[in-house]
């Protein structure tokens, strides 16, 4: 299968589509997830176009995943969270849903169950606010 450059993740790194962005620089978008699984679930996406794990360059997994691990840690800082869940979908068989690379950072809270994904759609407030503390976090 091919990159298809009209998915939405493309659209807004792009600047086409708006987000509650965290994080931004020329590798990669950081931004809340708006199905959150959970409070403070955030999407580190990218920018090299590849549409999941199995396609993409390895020069652009290297510069993104210690982002990953940077966000992780601010993502738990800022929520409070007691752990952290990495996930990453790879086809529609697997779960995956938007067809451009990216990585959920969804936090966990003991005793509280994780919502599922691409459940409900968060309050925009609360996004934005989540967003802007853990860039300050950042």
């Amino acid at each position: 299968m091919t990159y298809d450059a009209s998915n939405i993740f493309a659209k807004i790194i792009r600047g086409e589509l708006p987000a509650h962005k965290v994080y931004e620089d020329g590798q990669a978008l950081v931004m809340m997830d708006i199905f959150p699984q959970s409070r403070g679930h955030v999407l580190v996406i990218p920018k090299a176009q590849s549409r999941n794990l199995l396609d993409a360059d390895p020069a652009a997994l290297s510069a993104v995943i210690p982002l990953v691990q940077k966000v992780a840690q601010a993502v738990k800082q800022v929520t409070g969270a007691d752990g952290i869940r990495l996930a990453q979908f790879n086809e529609a068989p697997a779960g995956q849903t938007v067809f451009h690379l990216h990585f959920h950072i969804i936090p966990v809270y003991e005793g509280v169950p994780i919502g599922a994904h691409a459940g409900g759609r968060a309050d925009d407030a609360e996004l934005a606010a989540l967003a802007g503390e853990i860039a300050a976090a950042l």
